[in-house]
C-alpha cells in the first residue's frame, strides 16, 4: 500500500522535476514555511535560501518592498504579500516563492485587521497570485494554518 504523500513532498518532486528553484519570504509565520519545506529528504536540490523579515525594514531591505506599500496598505496587506513574493524570487534567483504576512495574534488586531486575517504571495516566473485568509485559533494554530494554507497555494500555482 503506498503511503500519501505531503504537500511539501508533492512541491519537492514537482520542483525537481521543472529544475526549479523555491525560496520563502515569512513574517508571522517566522520560518515555518521553509522548516516545512526542507522536512523533505532531498529539499537541498531546489531550496537555496529563505527570509524571515518581520520587521518592516527587513521587508524593505532584503525583499524590495516599497515604503509606501507599508505606510499606505500596512505590512499585512495584499500589496505587501505580493511585493514579498516577487521580492523573495528575485533576490533568491529563484523561479517560485511563497510569502506570508498576518496577524497571529493574541495582540495587534483591529476591527479592520483582526488577528488571524493572513495574505499569502506566491510567485511563479514572476506571475503573482495573493490569496486573503481568516484563520482562527491560539498563535501557533494560526501560524500552522497559515504554513499549510501557503503550502497547498505553492502546490496549486505549480500545476
Amino acid at each position: 500500500m503506498e503511503t500519501e504523500r505531503s504537500v511539501e513532498e508533492l512541491i519537492v518532486e514537482q520542483l525537481k522535476a521543472k529544475g526549479w528553484h523555491v525560496t520563502c519570504a515569512e513574517s508571522c509565520t517566522g520560518g515555518m514555511v521553509a522548516s516545512t519545506l526542507v522536512n523533505v529528504a532531498g529539499a537541498s536540490q531546489v531550496f537555496d535560501e529563505s527570509y524571515v523579515t518581520y520587521a518592516n525594514s527587513s521587508k524593505n531591505r532584503l525583499l524590495g518592498v516599497q515604503q509606501e506599500a507599508l505606510e499606505k496598505f500596512g505590512a499585512v496587506s495584499r500589496q505587501v504579500a505580493y511585493q514579498m513574493a516577487e521580492g523573495a524570487a528575485m533576490a533568491a534567483g529563484a523561479e517560485t516563492a511563497i510569502a506570508v504576512t498576518g496577524i497571529a495574534g493574541p495582540d495587534g488586531g483591529t476591527p479592520e485587521k483582526p488577528v488571524g486575517l493572513v495574505y499569502i504571495g506566491c510567485s511563479v516566473n514572476g506571475e503573482i497570485t495573493v490569496e486573503e485568509h481568516h484563520f482562527k485559533g491560539s498563535r501557533l494554530e494560526i501560524r500552522r494554518q497559515t504554513t499549510q494554507e501557503a503550502l497547498k497555494l505553492l502546490y496549486r500555482c505549480l500545476k
